[in-house]
């Protein structure tokens, strides 16, 4: 036989010792997707124990997502442990609107929270995160979020970290910190709706400006900040949301030449970064005025709310830490603690190089289904972006994937501006397994693959 847990190693009843000894052996490599487990049969006879138990104890894998059960073929360590989806329309049966990181199982976030949780609870107790503490981090969160940042950004310095609850927040900080009702930022054309929303908010005008496959062009930006003399820049350099576009290095130095002979400030989302660990952002070129975004929420998981700041100087560190003690507090001391924790010791690395294989292989599935369809990539992002051709009408084909129970989004959600490419951003880590997203995938190639249906939808 395969696999026999070691369930001396764990507490509780024998049903839940093999439930966390199968997690901790996905965990550690020694099982893998799709390999096969013993019958209940022959687990318990290997165990000396009742069949009943291994029974259960498989049922409780399989809702914690760790297995998945095959009529006729035996049981099997799943691909994921994502749930489907409980709250999705009747109608809706995969929702790729969505940009998420995909949760594989070698991932284990459910094990890897629970172990992370016991080892704080064991080293200083629940309670010591449970009441208010200092705005934007403490000297550890944000050395250790330093020594994070320092391989792609040699100049972060901890002092000038403000730890956020998620990246979302940094956005409307950083505006709230430059910018005055009726000030324009400049951003590409297509961008990211969250700071279109917090922009909204704060009544400051966003100036899309025309992009190419790496993003905002050099021209286009300049005569933007020329003519309109903008608070700040806000890009997204890398893996650029929704198109993909990701900035060459002779690009980044373009750009950054450009917002210093402008004496503009650039807001730098990186979120992304981290799926492309090579790509060396803006601010390592133009650090004293940029404000550098960085966030766990797509190389691990949004709900976590935990990103991280790094200001340009003292002065704005202050300004912006006491914009969010004036907003929001502080970020949850709880999260932030297990982030440090797996930061420190090795287990958010590996948990970034699953999910970031993960999105490698759901590519790879994009390409083989999509093949002859022109769309936009990058080797490990979450999302793909499609333009449309002219003789496509955008409202009209997302209403048919819709009711072929496909959701995906188009360009007005990302529009900064009127004239504005076409498109649909269709997220691939949002699917629960390969087996969902290959299905999605046959849905949208049929789809845009027939030009009858492009112009006829009803």
């Amino acid at each position: 036989m395969d696999w026999i847990p070691t369930v001396s190693e764990f507490q509780g009843p024998m049903f839940v010792r093999i439930v966390d000894a199968l997690a901790a052996d996905i965990a550690s490599g020694r099982l893998v997707r799709g390999q096969r487990l013993p019958t209940h049969r022959a687990l318990a006879t290997a165990l000396d124990i009742d069949l009943t138990t291994v029974t259960r104890a498989y049922g409780e894998a399989r809702r914690r997502g760790l297995l998945d059960a095959r009529v006729g073929q035996g049981t099997f360590v799943s691909e994921t442990t994502a749930r489907a989806a409980a709250d999705l329309p009747v109608t809706l049966n995969i929702d790729l609107s969505m940009n998420l990181p995909p949760q594989p199982v070698e991932a284990n976030l459910d094990l890897r929270i629970a172990q992370g949780l016991a080892t704080i609870r064991e080293h200083a107790g629940f309670s010591a995160f449970l009441s208010y503490s200092r705005p934007g981090g403490t000297h550890d969160e944000r050395e250790t979020a330093a020594a994070w940042l320092q391989p792609r950004l040699p100049h972060a310095e901890a002092n000038r970290i403000v730890v956020y609850p998620g990246s979302q927040a940094i956005i409307f900080n950083a505006l709230l910190a430059l910018t005055s009702p009726g000030d324009v930022v400049v951003t590409e054309a297509l961008t990211f709706p969250g700071v279109k929303a917090a922009a909204a908010r704060l009544n400051v005008r966003l100036i899309g400006v025309a992009m190419d496959h790496e993003g905002a062009r050099p021209d286009a930006l300049d005569e933007a900040i020329r003519k309109h003399k903008p608070k700040a820049v806000y890009l997204v350099p890398t893996q650029q949301n929704p198109t993909t576009a990701t900035m060459s290095a002779i690009r980044r130095k373009a750009i950054a030449d450009i917002i210093r002979k402008r004496d503009s400030v650039l807001i730098e989302d990186d979120v992304y970064g981290p799926l492309e660990p090579q790509a060396a952002p803006i601010a390592t070129l133009i650090p004293e005025r940029t404000y550098y975004a960085a966030s766990i929420a797509k190389c691990i998981a949004p709900a976590l709310r935990v990103a991280y700041l790094l200001a340009p100087d003292l002065a704005a560190e202050q300004a912006v830490r006491a914009g969010l003690q004036a907003t929001m507090q502080m970020p949850p001391s709880l999260m932030v603690a297990l982030v440090t924790q797996w930061l420190k010791s090795g287990v958010a690395a590996e948990i970034i190089r699953a999910i970031r294989n993960e999105a490698a292989a759901r590519q790879q599935l994009a390409a083989r289904f999509l093949k002859g369809v022109t769309f936009a990539a990058r080797p490990a992002s979450h999302h793909i972006w499609m333009p449309l051709p002219k003789h496509f009408d955008g409202t009209d084909l997302l209403s048919h994937l819709m009711r072929n129970g496909l959701a995906v989004v188009g360009e007005d959600a990302f529009a900064a501006g009127s004239a504005v490419p076409r498109g649909l951003r269709v997220s691939l880590g949002a699917a629960r397994n390969r087996a969902e997203l290959a299905q999605a995938l046959q849905v949208l190639s049929n789809a845009v693959r027939t030009p009858v249906g492009a112009t006829q939808i009803v």
